[in-house]
């Protein structure tokens, strides 16, 4: 079995391979373990990535990478594993259905079965297939003992002692019978929101803007939905928004834009607007892409209890001084390794099995 410093070794050179790959610059580092390899290969599987799902922009794919590669640091790591005793010569086969909404979106379960020293069994989407296979390779390189314990499947899943699976609520509730009777985590649709003071400056709302547009959007943890205060005035939004301004020359950004406006206005909703987002008052949590949904809150403490009540619903609260386990504004997309999905700790999931 592999050592818990191997395994952690191991993924801080995924980490230093990942980092040559910035929102800034792309560019080849001479150090680099297996790049003669692997450098030029991995390129292409972002260009693959990219042509077969359009929601997965080269900008995407590298602010992806960017936040794995920030995280894989050696102290990172072996502060995210210290805290569990994952030495145990018990190797499980762990099989994880991912998701595909955003580039590498199941990274960290893999990365969480791997490095507790079980063995893992990947059905990916079809949405996000390039990426990770290739990963996995370069982990197999560079510590060999990875080879046989990575294993990507397109078939029905057998042969597994526990599963992570992730999918929307109705995909979910076949998770729950069809696994019922393995350890599972199984995981719902969440979405992120944003409570909003009146007291914001522009600057918040610009970085606001990246909790609401990063990946288009189409991530948990991407803010869908602002609470505001009664007879909000949303000028100040409109002003941080207009930073991303550029979305609208995505074409299926636009299309999503052009036709969600379309159903807003014969079906005679009100809506406020700026030419690339569309804000509407509506209870739900999710909205539809280049929209965001806002809900008038009279009271803190109210809202304090209704956002507790649908906490099922909830995957990040963006605030600022507002309530406990906040993120403050600009931050959603750069969770660090303990921000588990859902709020349930994976690690000790994994410990236990």
């Amino acid at each position: 079995m592999i050592s818990i410093q191997n395994r952690i070794t191991a993924f801080a050179k995924l980490g230093d391979f990942l980092s040559q790959f910035s929102i800034d610059n792309i560019k080849k580092i001479d150090n680099i373990e297996h790049n003669e390899i692997f450098f030029d290969g991995f390129l292409h599987q972002i260009k693959l990535a990219e042509e077969n799902n359009s929601w997965f922009t080269k900008e995407n794919v590298i602010f992806s990478l960017n936040t794995i590669s920030k995280s894989l640091i050696e102290s990172n790591l072996k502060s995210f594993t210290e805290s569990f005793s994952l030495t145990t010569s018990s190797s499980k086969n762990v099989a994880i259905i991912m998701a595909g909404n955003i580039p590498l979106v199941g990274f960290h379960d893999f990365l969480s079965v791997l490095i507790s020293g079980h063995s893992v069994l990947i059905k990916q989407s079809s949405n996000d297939k390039h990426l990770l296979p290739y990963l996995a390779k370069y982990l197999e390189y560079v510590e060999q003992d990875f080879k046989g314990k990575i294993t990507f499947t397109e078939e029905k899943l057998t042969d597994f002692d526990a599963i992570i699976a992730t999918g929307s609520d109705n995909t979910a509730r076949y998770f729950e019978y069809y696994f019922k009777n393995k350890p599972n985590i199984i995981r719902k649709s969440r979405n992120s929101v944003a409570v909003i003071s009146g007291n914001e400056t522009e600057d918040d709302f610009i970085k606001l803007s990246d909790d609401i547009f990063q990946y288009f959007g189409l991530g948990c943890r991407s803010v869908s939905k602002l609470f505001v205060p009664k007879n909000y005035n949303f000028d100040l939004f409109f002003s941080g928004m207009f930073a991303k301004r550029d979305m609208i020359k995505n074409a299926k950004y636009a299309n999503n834009y052009d036709y969600n406006k379309a159903v807003y206005l014969m079906s005679l909703y009100d809506l406020l607007e700026n030419g690339f987002l569309m804000i509407k008052e509506d209870q739900s949590y999710s909205s539809p892409i280049a929209t965001v949904f806002y809900e008038y809150y009279e009271d803190e403490i109210t809202l304090k209890r209704k956002l507790e009540q649908d906490k099922e619903k909830i995957q990040c609260i963006v605030a600022k001084d507002f309530i406990e386990g906040e993120i403050a504004f600009g931050q959603t997309q750069q969770p660090s390794l303990t921000d588990y999905a859902d709020g349930v700790n994976t690690l000790e999931f994994l410990s236990k099995i």
